[in-house]
């Protein structure tokens, strides 16, 4: 990945990540998109992210190793500029409009 890109994926951040998938011998890429919750041993060898989203009304979590070969691109929808936690599992229990809610507080104050 590109080291501009790992700079921003921060947690708050919204994200699209393309991963490859291989089915019956094709390759195809799929996309998920989500609030990264936190962000693991920085730029280290095992460093990971996590990212979340609400697919039918029920929470999905994938967690990304930051230099997998699977993962084709990641775009970067939106940053927030100041979040003063590290982990935002607190996010969980909430709903969405709750959770632009807090990310825009927090980016505020």
């Amino acid at each position: 990945m590109e080291e501009s890109i790992l700079e921003q994926i921060k947690p708050g951040a919204r994200v699209k990540v393309w991963e490859k998938i291989k089915e019956k011998g094709k390759e195809r890429k799929s996309s998920f998109e989500g609030i990264v919750l936190a962000r693991k041993h920085g730029k280290e060898a095992g460093a990971t992210f996590t990212v979340r989203t609400v697919l039918q009304d029920v929470g999905v979590e994938k967690i990304y190793p930051i230099h997998s070969p699977n993962i084709a691109k990641i775009e970067i929808i939106s940053s927030p500029k100041k979040i003063h936690r590290s982990k935002l599992y607190y996010l969980r229990g909430l709903s969405s409009k709750k959770i632009r809610d807090k990310l825009r507080k927090k980016v505020k104050a």
